[in-house]
């Protein structure tokens, strides 16, 4: 990587979690974890609905992997409200293995994106520039 290419920003993210039968939230996170020139950071509340303003100041991305959608509605919906209330960009993971991507959340995304370690860093560091 070229000196003047390098990215020193430490990423705040929120990445969906919950009911979780197929592990993404894990394969995701190894996926983050093995990209050792991309650095992140995670931020979890107890709730995310009533999480205050300075909590979400400080997060860059909110993360969520669509294949966790129908069995965490409450949460997504919390994380949707709170991407459009604190203005963070939604980079939406396709469910592992599908195509197809919940209708309500494809229309809140800033980009959408499937399960390439470079691809998923690249929309994690360009999200904003696509709202």
């Amino acid at each position: 990587m070229f000196e003047d290419e390098k990215d020193d920003k430490i990423y705040n993210l929120i990445i969906s979690n919950g009911f979780d039968q197929k592990n993404e939230y894990g394969q995701f996170t190894q996926k983050l974890f093995e990209k050792v020139d991309f650095l992140w950071k995670e931020s979890i509340s107890g709730s995310y609905e009533h999480a205050s303003a300075e909590f979400y100041s400080k997060v860059d991305r909110i993360i969520l992997l669509a294949g966790l959608y129908n069995e965490n509605k409450d949460l997504f919906n919390s994380l949707l409200n709170a991407s459009e209330k604190y203005d963070i960009p939604i980079v939406l993971v396709r469910p592992l293995g599908l195509e197809e991507v919940p209708e309500i959340l494809e229309q809140k995304a800033a980009t959408i994106v499937g399960w390439n370690a470079n691809c998923i860093i690249d929309s994690i560091k360009d999200a904003d520039v696509l709202i």
